[in-house]
């Protein structure tokens, strides 16, 4: 439990420290070596068209990176009609309380102290339990996160491809460009600043895959009506059409959350939630 708490605070410090780096090789060293190119006119040049794709992509993956954690689980016994928050916490503890006692899907999360109704699973990244109410800031989250790690990896491979002087035509041009590299560095033929933008792309890259392929995961679950806590205990969930589904989690006015990050928009949870 004390390497989880440990966990539960170092992994989203070095997410903040990946995307503080991130931004600041996007900012002073990507976009401005884009700028070279004199022929384009200044509205439509590259530099600024992929600045504003960038701080598009950025702004949305932290957005809803701050949503997830602001929208925290339930507090315990809150509205969810489990008795004094003090007895329900004796309860789970002990194991006197089974989960079938309470809402359908609903956990107590250690690391949280609180409880999370429609618990899909614990986030080390963000420090906090996913559930009914960040749901979808958490899947927009993966989304713009896999799709910022993408954009700074084309960049930082243009801006590599530019200052050696390779071409990445080849795919195995990117799998071996992490040994040579190596090799160029000890032998000081290869800077330390571009050594370290050859390691950020592989990091991008393997951030971004994860994210993407966690987000398409998490949508089958949705499309099925599932969650991650559900099919681990392997509880039995009604058959829903998939279109109800996701309306549940994105709501029905889904397209402002998908431009701009916003809370759960027109859900039927927070309608519930309010009444």
């Amino acid at each position: 439990m004390l390497v989880l708490r440990l966990l539960n605070v170092v992994a989203p410090a070095y997410f903040l420290c990946i995307s503080l780096v991130t931004f600041v090789l996007q900012i002073f060293l990507f976009i401005p070596s884009m700028f070279r190119d004199p022929s384009t006119t200044p509205l439509f040049s590259p530099a600024l068209l992929h600045g504003a794709l960038f701080l598009f992509l950025s702004a949305n993956a932290l957005g809803n990176y701050v949503l997830v954690i602001q929208s925290s689980p339930e507090d315990l016994g809150k509205g969810l009609n489990l008795g004094e928050g003090a007895e329900v916490v004796a309860d789970w503890l002990d194991g006197s309380r089974s989960p079938g006692s309470a809402l359908p899907s609903t956990h107590f999360c250690r690391l949280c102290a609180r409880v999370t109704q429609r618990h899909d699973h614990h986030c080390f990244f963000t420090g906090n339990c996913i559930g009914s109410r960040n749901m979808r800031n958490f899947i927009m989250f993966c989304l713009y996160t896999s799709l910022a790690c993408l954009d700074s990896l084309v960049a930082g491979m243009a801006y590599i491809s530019a200052a050696l002087s390779m071409s990445f035509a080849s795919p195995l041009a990117f799998l071996t460009l992490l040994p040579q590299s190596i090799s160029q560095f000890f032998s000081g033929a290869l800077l330390s600043s571009e050594m370290f933008v050859i390691l950020m792309l592989y990091l991008w890259l393997g951030i971004g895959l994860a994210c993407a392929g966690f987000c398409c995961h998490q949508m089958l679950l949705i499309l099925r009506g599932q969650t991650r806590y559900q099919v681990r205990k392997g509880m039995v969930v009604r058959a829903r059409p998939w279109r109800e589904n996701l309306r549940e989690v994105f709501g029905k006015r889904w397209l402002l959350g998908l431009l701009i990050p916003v809370l759960n928009v027109g859900s039927d949870y927070r309608r519930e939630k309010e009444k």
